[in-house]
């Protein structure tokens, strides 16, 4: 299965990369490949607005989307699941679709259009969290779930 991590924002700092460098290299040779794909976030002008950098942003993730992939979005207004939970929807999502794409917003957040497309919406926590670090969190937990789903002791 390929999950692609449609991400918001680019030339993050290098602790960042490594972060999610580390999760991808102990994903290499499972069942499960994974690829960050850094989107640019849209540029503010003096006569723009929010609405209409989120609906430039809402282009380019639907430009890097194909017709096989499960759209899953990550929202801190959805509701939050164990890392248990993403193992299962893990293995749901082998077994029903081979490719998976989770869209992490900037920082002004996700466009509706996105969200209302999306096939699931998910939460990492309550609380909000720096969109870099996102990334490595759920790489963290892509990880974490793989195990899981394997017997692994890595979540005991």
């Amino acid at each position: 299965m390929k999950i692609k991590l449609l991400a918001l924002g680019e030339k993050m700092p290098n602790w960042v990369q490594e972060g999610f460098d580390e999760y991808q290299k102990r994903l290499t040779g499972s069942s499960i490949q994974l690829q960050l794909v850094e989107l640019p976030i849209a540029k503010p002008t003096k006569t723009g607005s929010i609405d209409g950098w989120l609906a430039q942003e809402a282009k380019t993730v639907l430009s890097k989307l194909n017709d096989q992939d499960h759209l899953v979005v990550l929202d801190v207004q959805s509701q939050p699941i164990s890392t248990k939970e993403l193992a299962t929807r893990m293995k749901n999502w082998q077994q029903n679709t081979p490719n998976v794409a989770i869209v992490i917003g900037g920082p002004d957040g996700i466009d509706e259009s996105i969200k209302r497309i999306a096939r699931e919406k998910i939460s990492l926590s309550k609380m909000t969290f720096p969109h870099p670090i996102v990334r490595i969190i759920f790489a963290e937990q892509i990880y974490r779930a793989w195990t899981i789903l394997q017997g692994h002791p890595y979540h005991k």
